[in-house]
């Protein structure tokens, strides 16, 4: 699960249950009128204007504007309110540092972003000073205009267990946290930064109105993000989706070495198979994974041979995957992941060895991890002031 590091708060006022339901349902499906509000919680005229009341009242929500209806009768919009206040998400990417700030209903207020000097592959000064800055500038960028900062959802590239916190590695948690102290006092939630993403297809991507799916991303590390009839599943460790830990190689002749599976297939690995088998004919080796799908995209024999390549071990290890959770949906992102021809591929691949399972590309992009920290954030901070 998440690890949370709750600081002191101010206590909310409790709200009626009929002003938790309207407070819900304005942050789901944003602004929107009294009578539709009514029609969708089944709540009487005189309940719903006690409810809205009482909600304004705490500034959780106020009026947005208004529409004219068929009868010509015009009806108050109601949205929420400053003191619903916002949240930031942070993505601690390897190359990147991406934070985003948003309202509880979704409104994106800010978006800024830190550079990397190099490849990360687990929190280090570097990374933890990047968080640090990127939050402060989106804090900076949202000023006071949107209420208070509720929540700040980090996504890290390791491991986060609260329940079982000795297999999360002490000392990413310790740096970060030794670099990072939001000023504001607010909890503090730390995810596993592929989980996040799965989260942003759930909510804003490929995966939407899907009950159960599969996020696998393919970078310079490979995870997998689990989601289960709606929610996200993390295991009994909070280490569901490590399948760096897949058993690899794994044959008569060869004995499995630890995250042997990253190894092979992370991008740095894959291309220093490619620079060691080059051909000198083709040119210059191409520097990265993005260069060498370009190469491949452009007609080059030899990228073509090595993407085809790749593409089949993806999809052998969605096969693995598919085998065990049967998710229905596998949404492909990542730096290598979310390049078409890699789904392309593995589609054959998947097909030949195993049941019919969908498999395509996030349309999110790189934002996709930082989508997912801020909507946890906003998870979060909803549920503690309806009391959750």
């Amino acid at each position: 699960m998440k690890l949370v590091l709750p600081r002191e708060t101010a206590a909310e006022t409790p709200l009626t249950e009929s002003a938790q339901a309207v407070l819900r349902t304005l942050a789901r499906i944003g602004p929107t009128t009294r009578p539709q509000l009514s029609a969708l919680l089944s709540l009487s005229k005189p309940t719903m204007s006690v409810a809205v009341a009482e909600l304004i009242g705490q500034g959780l929500v106020a009026p947005s504007g208004s529409t004219q209806g068929a009868t010509g009768r015009r009806a108050t919009i109601y949205g929420l309110g400053s003191g619903a206040g916002h949240v930031i998400g942070v993505d601690a990417g390897s190359t990147q540092v991406r934070a985003l700030a948003q309202t509880l209903d979704g409104r994106r207020l800010a978006e800024v972003e830190e550079r990397l000097a190099r490849g990360q592959r687990h929190v280090s000064p570097a990374m933890s000073a990047a968080v640090r800055a990127a939050a402060d500038r989106v804090s900076a960028a949202v000023g006071g205009a949107f209420g208070p900062l509720r929540a700040i959802a980090v996504a890290l590239p390791v491991v986060v267990s609260a329940n079982r916190p000795e297999i999360t590695h002490k000392g990413d948690m310790e740096t970060l946290l030794e670099a990072f102290e939001p000023a504001a006092p607010v909890p503090l939630i730390l995810e596993n930064n592929v989980n996040c993403a799965a989260l942003a297809e759930m909510h804003h991507g490929a995966a939407r109105e899907r009950g159960s799916f599969a996020y696998l991303q393919v970078g310079i590390k490979i995870g997998l993000g689990i989601v289960h009839e709606g929610r996200l599943f993390r295991g009994f460790h909070g280490a569901a989706g490590e399948v760096a830990r897949v058993p690899f190689p794994w044959s008569e002749t060869e004995m499995p070495r630890r995250e042997g599976l990253e190894h092979h297939l992370g991008a740095e690995a894959l291309m220093r198979r490619v620079a060691r088998d080059w051909p000198a004919v083709e040119g210059p080796c191409p520097r990265d994974a993005a260069g060498l799908f370009e190469r491949a995209a452009a007609g080059s024999p030899a990228a073509q041979r090595w993407v085809e390549r790749h593409a089949a071990d993806i999809g052998r290890m969605i096969v693995a995957c598919v085998g065990i959770l049967d998710p229905g949906l596998v949404v492909l992102g990542g730096g290598v992941g979310q390049n078409p021809v890699l789904a392309r591929e593995a589609r054959k691949v998947v097909s030949s060895l195993v049941w019919p399972t969908e498999i395509v590309t996030s349309s999110l992009g790189n934002r996709g991890t930082a989508l997912g920290a801020v909507q946890l954030a906003a998870d979060y901070a909803l549920e503690a002031i309806l009391g959750g």
